[in-house]
């Protein structure tokens, strides 16, 4: 997964977190982009923030991946092999 693809800002924080059964990306969006969307459709992961649309392939062998954004801050949790 290419925490690049959504950190074209500068402003744009990602971190990737690493547990024994899950990987948790964050990308923090900023307080004012509070107004987005997070999906999952296929092996991707696509967010619509202010009319910009991005997008991050999951990692071959993700069993699941679980998506969420609150406050600006886009939460994804990829179980399984990674």
């Amino acid at each position: 997964m290419n925490l690049d693809q959504f950190t074209n800002s500068e402003k744009q924080v990602a971190r990737r977190y690493e547990y024994d059964d899950a990987v948790v990306f964050a990308v923090d969006f900023g307080a004012a982009s509070a107004d987005a969307a997070v999906d999952v459709v296929d092996a991707t992961v696509m967010v619509v923030i202010d009319g910009e649309q991005y997008e991050m392939d999951l990692p071959d062998g993700a069993d699941d991946a679980h998506t969420f954004i609150k406050n600006g801050v886009l939460t994804i949790e990829v179980e399984g092999d990674r």
